[in-house]
Parts: C-alpha cells; sequence; structure tokens
C-alpha cells in the first residue's frame, strides 16, 4: 500500500456499478495500485450533475477506510485497472 505524505492513501477509479437494491444508485470503487485494497463510494445518480461533482481519476483516503480485497482475481483486475488509470490520467482528472 502506498501511503501519501499526509497519511492518507491514492486510490485509483477501477470501476463504476449500478445497485441492484437501491434505483439511481451509482457505486464507485476505488483501488490501491496493487489491488489489494478498495474504497467504495455510493453516489445517487442525480448528484452526477453540477461541476462540483465530478467523479475524480483518483482519490487521496484515510488508510482506516479501505477495504481488503480477498479473491486474487479481483485483485489482479483491480491492479491492472488502477495502473491503466494512472498511466492515462491525473489524480484530479475528471472522469
Amino acid at each position: 500500500m502506498i501511503e501519501m505524505a499526509d497519511d492518507t492513501v491514492r486510490v485509483w477509479l477501477v470501476e463504476r456499478t449500478y445497485s441492484d437494491d437501491e434505483q439511481n444508485l451509482i457505486i464507485l470503487t476505488y483501488a490501491t495500485p496493487d489491488g489489494e485494497h478498495d474504497f467504495r463510494k455510493e453516489r445517487a445518480l442525480p448528484s452526477f450533475s453540477g461541476s462540483g461533482r465530478e467523479t475524480t481519476a483518483a482519490l487521496d483516503v484515510d488508510p482506516n477506510n479501505l477495504g481488503d480485497v480477498a479473491d486474487p482475481d479481483i485483485r489482479e483486475r483491480y491492479a491492472r485497472e488502477a495502473s491503466r488509470m494512472a498511466d492515462e490520467h491525473e489524480p484530479d482528472d475528471a472522469i
């Protein structure tokens, strides 16, 4: 896990899914570059409008808010996608 200078960890957007349980809810999944930890953020679909509600390529989050990715296949997929996002985008790019 890569910790930032201010005791946060940079995570990259790796997945965007619609919730099966709730209408108009999108789940944004960010992961560490090694794919071992993830951070999930739920957003209501209407909240995606307006410039103040942009989804960014990366976030810097408190390590205590990270979950563990147990499945090795998902870890590998998250690591590939996080690496691709880091190569193609600046952390604050709107995605």
